[in-house]
């Protein structure tokens, strides 16, 4: 299997308008979930209804591309790269999950790149590199240095503390979590340090019920415009 076969087959929602009208958005599920589960929960529908400018194509990579950290140079092959030598000027990643993950790493390796990130309940690192962060209070004030994270881990953390310390715009930061998510210690962390206006909190859990809300309020908020 080549490594951009790894990204898996492909689901295509292309826009019907012009090519230098078109955003890209691509969507990096989590794991145990398929390319086509974004469209049988109407993420399709629901955004296309608000931005028809958009071409979409939803992935479902092989796990070990995000836990090694090699999502990013095989996303750039497979689908980036092919983009903007079609016309299109302003991608999107959608990461739901540990695809979350996977949007972060692609953002840090080539942030120029990347317009916006929309991250619904993200995986951001294990359970210990939450505590981590939780004991250090902040985003920006956790330490790669004598820290257990993973490679992939500290690439996306560390990609986090100099965008938010940079005050940079783009790539903008969208985030939808809920109140009951496995993973809410370190999504409430990261709210605390975006924008209120770029964070979305439902309640639920770690499933498609709060991710499907989450991503309807974001909608709300116009993030492509």
């Amino acid at each position: 299997m080549t490594p951009v076969e790894k990204l898996g087959a492909a689901r295509r929602y292309p826009s019907q308008l012009p090519v230098e009208d078109r955003i890209l958005l691509v969507m990096l599920p989590g794991a145990g979930i398929a390319a086509d589960d974004f469209a049988d929960h109407g993420f399709i529908a629901a955004v296309q209804g608000r931005v028809p400018t958009l071409d979409i194509v939803a992935l479902r990579p092989d796990i070990e591309l995000y836990l090694d950290g090699n999502i990013a140079p095989v996303l750039h092959e497979g689908i980036i790269v092919p983009a903007v030598a079609s016309g299109i000027r302003r991608i999107w990643l959608l990461g739901l999950s540990l695809g979350g993950m996977g949007a972060l790493l692609y953002s840090s390796a080539y942030p120029d790149l990347v317009e916006g990130l929309v991250l619904l309940a993200p995986f951001l690192g294990t359970h210990g590199t939450m505590a981590e962060l939780t004991r250090a209070g902040r985003f920006v004030d956790w330490s790669a240095e004598g820290s257990a994270a993973t490679a992939p881990e500290r690439q996306l953390l560390t990609w986090i503390q100099g965008h938010l310390r940079a005050g940079r715009t783009t790539p903008k930061l969208f985030l939808g979590h809920a109140t009951r998510d496995r993973f809410a210690a370190g999504h409430r962390l990261l709210a605390a340090a975006l924008p209120a206006s770029q964070v979305v909190e439902v309640d639920g859990v770690h499933n498609w019920a709060a991710w499907t809300q989450a991503w309807q309020d974001i909608l709300a908020l116009n993030p492509f415009a």
